[in-house]
């Protein structure tokens, strides 16, 4: 199966093709990967003998995704550019992200509440990363749940000092704001854990 229509399982089919022309010309081994809590996607630059590595989680809904691999491809392009000399989230990476995004905007691929999103995060200096919450609140209006993911809520609309349960049964319990993540104790252990606003839990009656 060629790789556009392997993408356009994930992407939204208009982005597909440009996807597969940019894995070819950097030569990259573009992986889709399992969910992962901590991350949507990875860069990994060449070392020991292996080229460049770009992962992205499967369960993305399609404008994530492509949000997602944008991102790491943009960080591919600032590597071959700059090594070591830039940093991550740093100017570099931001001009190559804006550019790299330029032709998916021109093909009114976006929602524009997405595309608003995304213009907003790339001129917010104090957003260094893809977990800018206005971005992510809005690529999450995008997602389409299972019956038992319906009920999940995010930790910001878990009531101070309330309940909550992870996917892995882990009971928490909110207490409050720590600059831009949520303390919470575990319920079992009284261990601190700080929480990102948009993460997914089940209330706790």
């Amino acid at each position: 199966m060629d790789k556009i229509t392997v993408l356009s399982r994930y992407l939204p089919p208009d982005a597909a093709p440009l996807i597969a022309r940019w894995i070819d010309y950097f030569n990259c081994e573009f992986k889709v990967s399992r969910s992962r809590n901590s991350k949507y996607g990875d860069y990994r630059p060449p070392y020991q003998g292996k080229g460049h590595r770009i992962s992205v989680n499967y369960n993305l809904n399609p404008y994530a995704f492509l949000v997602t691999t944008v991102h790491e491809f943009a960080h591919l392009h600032t590597w071959n550019e700059h090594k070591f000399k830039a940093k991550p989230h740093g100017t570099e990476w931001k001009s190559n992200f804006k550019r790299m995004m330029r032709p998916f905007f021109d093909k009114e691929i976006f929602p524009q509440d997405v595309k608003r999103a995304i213009v907003g995060y790339l001129e917010n200096p104090a957003a260094s990363s893809c977990t800018d919450l206005t971005l992510f609140r809005t690529l999450r209006n995008y997602d389409v749940k299972k019956t038992a993911e319906a009920a999940m809520i995010t930790v910001e609309k878990v009531k101070a000092n309330s309940l909550f349960k992870m996917k892995n049964g882990r009971v928490f319990r909110k207490e409050g704001l720590i600059r831009k993540r949520y303390r919470c104790v575990e319920v079992k252990t009284g261990l601190v854990y700080l929480f990102n606003p948009v993460a997914e839990v089940f209330e706790v009656e």
